[in-house]
């Protein structure tokens, strides 16, 4: 993830272009002038091209250019709403415009709700600064003090005489002025948006109900081929050898052949493509495609061989400390009540609605077009250059809306399989995952375990924690060493709640080497701690026999930020959790009802991605063990401004419905170096029927930095919903999913 954008003046306004047009474009390192946006020679062109992501027509109209990839989370909406707003037009009259991977744009990533806090602060300045030039050139045209004058609706008006001029009869003059001094860039009083903190739709909303194609899958490029890319099923194998003759045989097949791979982890694996006229006949032949695979020892991989060797791993001391303060085990031995327990949570796909893909045109000259839905288009370029040796330079990438990634398009393996094919084909080619290879060539969320010891004194307060997590590794090589990389999410910070906040604490971590590629799951790590934790927080309150709302406020103390914890060295203000938690328990009545045998309230927090957010769920869980949510009350605190408020309540409504079908259902079992599930027949995921019947969200306000929400609202809500079932059943839930529990009462 890329850092927060330079906030200089310098750095956002420097190498601005003098004479027709001026220019801000982005880089990594702040808004910088971007050539790409300056007018052409001649004359004036017929539109203000005043930087790289705003044109403004001569009639008025605005077009914006959204740099971040849009995977759902309604960025190509909202990012363009912050320029917009600073630029004070009319949001009927923007018309928006997805940008292709492009240094003038800066950082292009889409992952770790990161793309609201990087860019809101410059895009703001982005948008006042070009506002200024028009101002400025109304001023010159009316001779009157650029004070007089203010902006509304793409116009600037005259206050006194209530002349106005429109943005698009402003564009020549406003191209002929140098960048305006800091104070004549005077960003909006947020008291007085008229566009930021409104329900906006998102901008391909009508598009995606009338199914126009926008998405990678809907590429069409005249002279395509469709190709198809087969797999060793265990990981880490090759193929050998494949009937290849009878497979070119085929009606349509216009090709098949070896792919030999790349050994880069998660990148270019070995496989056989098939290449043919349509997707239809491609995958046809697949199924006659037979194949020797050589593979390899990841052969030896099963899902309770790894539970064995994490049980066995889980009784001795852990093979890497990540934090130890006070005494652990003096501390268990003097408290009042302990408590143990072990909790663990498989492997799980990503199962994004569109299956990967990419099209991939090499031509005559040596470049190379790429149309690809990914999250990090810069990753894949480079990855593309580095193992086919092609200039970043001669690569153009289309950056194309996708259906779903939760971090799963983070990579860039479909990107770089498709290159390899077409670099053989010599023609444009649709490379189409099925749904098979989707759930079974994922890049997968680490399973773990936990095994946990805690204890409370005599007034029910924690005095001890200890936590061996049992996680799982690849094998890589890093500057000439074999080392174990765990899997993304799958490495026990010693900042996670509440290591710091306890006096005795000791986090261990102990790596299972295996061959099964991870990479990040939707709030890696995060996800799946927040469960843990809140799980055997609520075990020690009920332990104490206390509220577990006030266990959870005494842990938290009074200290406002522990100094140097929090997420990615992100300080932890506990004044902002405690508000949230509070807000979500008041919001929810917590205590004020009494609950008749099999209906229960649970509450859990967490911090992750710069966001806070508490979670009250209530259940009601059925004496034959069937569960229904019947509540969800959310209170989040992303900082000052909520972008879109639309955006906003559909990502927290997302996160609650996406981490109660991940509690619930998925999981994958390994055998034999296999993924046994298939498709979507047994891997389950949430029906509308098991939805929560009310989801309730409350936006926290504080004077705190803008940032986003596709991550943060998920990792309370299975701690919630867990907790809940044990207020209701009393039974504990210590496995996912949670279709393995039996919740049966009497």
């Amino acid at each position: 993830m890329s850092a927060p954008l330079s906030s200089s003046r310098r750095g956002f306004l420097r190498n601005s272009a003098l004479g027709g047009a001026f220019l801000l474009g982005m880089s990594a390192e702040g808004v910088l002038a971007a050539a790409a946006g300056a007018a052409p020679a001649g004359p004036a062109a017929p539109d203000f091209v005043p930087n790289a992501f705003i044109r403004i027509a001569r009639d008025g109209r605005v077009t914006l250019i959204s740099k971040q990839p849009e995977i759902g989370q309604g960025i190509k909406t909202s990012l363009p709403m912050v320029i917009a707003e600073e630029l004070d037009v009319d949001w009927k009259d923007v018309r928006i415009v997805q940008g292709d991977l492009d240094p003038a744009y800066g950082s292009q990533g889409a992952g770790g709700s990161t793309s609201t806090p990087t860019n809101y602060n410059d895009f703001r300045r982005l948008g006042a600064t070009v506002r200024a030039m028009l101002v400025q050139a109304a001023s010159q045209a009316w001779k009157a003090p650029a004070g007089e004058c203010a902006t509304a609706g793409g116009f600037v008006v005259h206050t006194p005489t209530k002349r106005r001029l429109g943005y698009g009869a402003l564009a020549e003059a406003a191209g002929k002025l140098p960048v305006p001094a800091a104070d004549q860039v005077v960003l909006k009083d947020p008291a007085a948006f008229k566009l930021l903190g409104k329900r906006i739709g998102g901008v391909d909303n009508a598009a995606i109900v009338s199914g126009k194609p926008l998405f990678g899958i809907d590429v069409q490029i005249p002279g395509m081929l469709y190709a198809v890319y087969a797999k060793c099923p265990v990981f880490g194998g090759k193929a050998l050898r494949a009937n290849l003759d009878a497979i070119r045989a085929m009606p349509g097949v216009k090709d098949a052949f070896i792919v030999e791979g790349a050994g880069v982890l998660n990148a270019l694996r070995p496989g056989v493509a098939i290449v043919a006229n349509s997707t239809w006949n491609a995958m046809r032949a697949r199924r006659a495609l037979e194949v020797e695979w050589d593979e390899g020892p990841g052969a030896g991989h099963s899902w309770a061989d790894f539970t064995a060797q994490a049980k066995a791993a889980g009784s001795k001391p852990g093979a890497l400390t990540q934090r130890k303060d006070g005494d652990v085990a003096a501390a268990l031995k003097g408290a009042a009540k302990t408590v143990e327990a072990a909790y663990s949570y498989p492997f799980i796909s990503h199962a994004s609605m569109e299956p990967q893909n990419c099209t991939a045109w090499f031509k005559e000259d040596g470049s190379l077009e790429l149309w690809a839905p990914t999250q990090n288009p810069g990753a894949g370029q480079a990855l593309v250059t580095s193992l086919f040796n092609i200039p970043k330079e001669k690569i153009t990438l289309h950056i194309i809306r996708s259906g779903g990634g939760f971090g799963r398009r983070l990579s860039s393996d479909f990107i770089v399989e498709a290159t390899a094919i077409a670099q053989k084909v010599k023609a444009p080619v649709k490379l189409t995952w099925t749904r098979e290879d989707d759930l079974q060539h994922d890049h997968f969320r680490p399973g773990g375990f936990h095994f946990l010891r805690g204890g409370v004194d005599a007034a029910g307060k924690a005095v001890a924690w200890h936590n061996h997590f049992v996680t799982f590794a690849n094998r890589i090589e890093r500057d000439g060493q074999s080392v174990l990389q765990p899997g993304s999410g799958g490495n026990l910070s010693g900042d996670e709640f509440p290591g710091r906040w306890l006096p005795n604490v000791q986090l261990e971590q102990t790596a299972l080497e295996c061959r099964v590629p991870m990479g990040p799951w939707r709030a890696p790590g995060s996800c799946v701690f927040a469960w843990v934790f809140h799980s055997f927080i609520d075990e020690l309150a009920h332990a104490g026999g206390r509220d577990p709302l006030e266990f959870r406020l005494e842990l938290l103390g009074d200290k406002d930020v522990v100094p140097g914890t929090g997420e990615r060295g992100q300080p932890y203000s506990v004044a902002r959790m405690k508000s949230v938690l509070m807000t979500a328990a008041d919001k929810a009545g917590w205590g004020k009802k009494k609950f008749p045998r099999g209906q229960g309230q649970g509450i859990a927090f967490h911090f992750s991605h710069r966001g806070y957010v508490a979670q009250v769920a209530e259940v009601t869980v059925s004496r034959d063990g069937k569960l229904k949510v019947d509540r969800v009350v959310v209170a989040t605190d992303i900082g000052a401004q909520i972008v879109n408020l639309s955006g906003a309540e559909n990502q927290v409504e997302g996160s609650v419905i996406d981490g109660l079908s991940t509690l619930m259902f998925p999981e994958l079992n390994i055998d034999k170096g296999r993924i046994v599930q298939s498709n979507f027949h047994d891997y389950q995921l949430l029906r509308m029927p098991d939805a929560p019947a009310k989801i309730e969200v409350h936006f926290v306000k504080s004077d705190y930095p803008v940032t986003g929400l596709g991550e943060p609202a998920l990792p309370p809500l299975a701690p919630a919903v867990c907790n809940a079932i044990f207020a209701a059943t009393g039974k504990r839930v210590r496995e996912l999913p949670l279709s393995k529990t039996d919740l049966s009462w009497t």
